[in-house]
């Protein structure tokens, strides 16, 4: 029989609905959570259960986050491999330069070549990459609408949601109450835009992390004992360029990145639980 190593394995076997019925947020995470032996092949009340009698005991334990996200680009890269690469230009908002697909992202470009690989003068992460090449691949080509929707009224973001606030929303709201410079840095650093106006946000500020998918953070201020507040918000159309899971991991990698900058701009502390 054969053993299930690593979440992408496993993933192939699941209905891949992202139902959220096994109490995890989608099926790849579902996966994750089998392969790390905190959830049962069972929980999932959707498989097969031939399946589950088949698999259910020759799983291996997998605990590497890198390895992980190291199966998921490389799944990405096959499909890419496959895919007519240049031909994506006008969908995704970029254009065509030696060979590879040039996207402008946080006011950096970033190359796609004809094997998947991101190629760019600054280093990459795998929770950038791993979006990036799920934009060249989902992309739709629609134009944003203008509609700015919070993640959990995004179609598939209800089940994210409490973790996205978790993960993203909670540790950049702490950024800004410590940081009075965390937006002047968005602007600066990521070719940010400020953006007043909206939802009567004391300071508001638009990211473009992909050229058709706008960010737009919003930040009130505390006052009269009221704790500060901080949301994300997409453009209606963000589904019709990435997946879920891919738009959770661009804005949560987002922060991540930011907290690394802040850690310089208070001598290393960390203010994050």
């Amino acid at each position: 029989m054969r053993t299930l190593k690593t979440p992408l394995e496993l993933y192939r076997l699941l209905p891949r609905t992202n139902c959220g019925d096994c109490g995890v947020s989608s099926c790849m995470a579902f996966a994750a959570a089998v392969i790390k032996q905190e959830k049962s092949l069972s929980a999932c009340t959707h498989l097969d259960p031939g399946i589950v009698a088949q698999y259910g005991g020759s799983i291996e334990r997998q605990t590497n986050l890198e390895t992980i996200q190291e199966e998921q680009l490389g799944e990405l890269r096959k499909r890419i491999a496959g895919l007519a690469v240049l031909s994506r230009a006008q969908a995704t908002g970029g254009r065509v330069s030696s060979g590879s697909l040039v996207l402008s992202c946080l006011g950096r470009e970033f190359g796609i070549d004809a094997r998947g690989g991101v190629i760019s003068q600054c280093h990459t992460h795998a929770w950038f990459s791993i979006p990036l090449l799920d934009y060249v691949l989902t992309s739709t080509g629609a134009p944003p609408s203008g509609q700015w929707l919070p993640f959990r009224e995004l179609p598939s973001g209800g089940t994210w949601s409490r973790l996205f606030e978790q993960r993203c929303e909670r540790p950049l709201r702490l950024l800004a109450d410590a940081h009075s410079e965390l937006f002047a840095d968005l602007v600066d650093l990521f070719s940010g835009a400020p953006s007043p106006g909206h939802f009567g946000a004391d300071v508001s500020v638009v990211l473009h992390p992909l050229p058709k998918v706008p960010l737009l953070i919003c930040y009130w201020k505390p006052e009269d004992g009221m704790e500060s507040r901080i949301h994300l918000f997409f453009d209606g159309t963000a589904e019709s360029h990435l997946r879920i899971d891919s738009l959770f991991t661009l804005a949560t990698g987002i922060v991540r990145m930011l907290e690394k900058i802040m850690l310089k701009h208070s001598g290393g502390k960390d203010i994050l639980p």
